[in-house]
């Protein structure tokens, strides 16, 4: 037995190329993290730097591995700017996402973080939402959801991220209490681990919320040592507090469950925040794939 009907197993090429740490995979070609990827089964994979941005190129690029898009990270700021702002700033990305048959689109929220260079800082020094501001944010990316929804036909897919307004299993319901159903969630398994709780209670809370999920595993001792410590978030994963899963901690097995009970439709993506230098990509993602895959075997 392999994943439900319209489920479909993707890779983050985060295993191959850091995103913020441009060191992290500087000498690893685009086309040995595609190769791999098609080579070890993969169906689709998610937009990273070393990508082209125009689908004319992008789109035959994919197509010669047998890979399809499944989404891209968007860096959002609606915490500090207004829908109109927020749409034009957009427009690009979104239209490469439609123009690649993507249907959903990865949203973090980078307004209001520490800076300079949030993501070096301390973990202590993450910047609170209030809870009068957390409602007019609600309220604005709900809006901006049934705007992308409309214009591209995109699922706006809301990323809860490790320093970023929505952190926490509370910050993130209070939003997911106060917006529209238009806004879709974005579990990621290891970002939930990492702030503290267990992504089951979102599940449980807002399933029929989730449009796309980010597996990712964590090394529990790692992230200790990372709070203990108050290192920062690039630092954390230069120690290696993620992996892919089946390497850490988490349970995914009520993910699995969650999968198959709901009639979840769409992306299933295999990510992992580590220095390819460290861990080598293709043992790492191969690994990831069959003890995923593992997950969806009845007992």
């Amino acid at each position: 037995m392999g994943l439900p009907q319209g489920v479909k197993l993707g890779v983050s090429p985060l295993s191959w190329a850091n995103d913020v740490l441009e060191d992290l995979g500087a000498d690893i070609p685009l086309s040995t993290c595609l190769n791999d990827a098609a080579e070890t089964g993969y169906q689709g994979i998610e937009l990273g730097r070393k990508f082209p941005r125009d689908a004319a190129v992008l789109g035959p690029l994919l197509a010669d591995y047998g890979l399809d898009l499944a989404s891209g990270w968007y860096s959002g700021e609606l915490a500090l700017r207004g829908v109109d702002e927020e749409l034009a700033a957009v427009g690009r990305h979104a239209r490469l996402l439609q123009a690649m048959g993507a249907r959903v689109m990865v949203y973090g929220e980078v307004a209001m973080m520490a800076e300079p260079d949030a993501l070096d800082q301390p973990m202590s020094r993450r910047v609170l939402m209030s809870t009068s501001d957390r409602r007019a944010y609600a309220e604005r990316l709900t809006r901006f959801a049934d705007a992308l929804q409309t214009r591209y036909g995109l699922r706006l897919a809301y990323h809860h991220h490790l320093m970023m307004v929505a952190e926490t299993y509370e910050e993130v319901a209070e939003i997911f209490a106060r917006s529209g159903p238009e806004l879709g969630l974005l579990i990621d398994t290891g970002h939930a681990a990492g702030a503290g709780y267990a992504y089951g209670r979102l599940i449980s809370d807002f399933g029929q919320r989730i449009c796309h999920i980010h597996l990712k595993d964590m090394r529990p001792e790692v992230m200790a040592r990372v709070r203990r410590g108050d290192l920062s978030f690039n630092a954390g994963v230069r120690a290696g507090m993620f992996t892919v899963p089946g390497d850490g901690c988490i349970d995914f097995g009520p993910l699995a469950r969650f999968v198959r009970e709901s009639g979840y439709q769409g992306w299933l993506v295999v990510e992992a925040e580590q220095d390819p230098a460290k861990v080598p990509p293709r043992p790492a993602v191969t690994a990831a794939r069959e003890y995923i895959l593992s997950q969806f075997v009845p007992a």
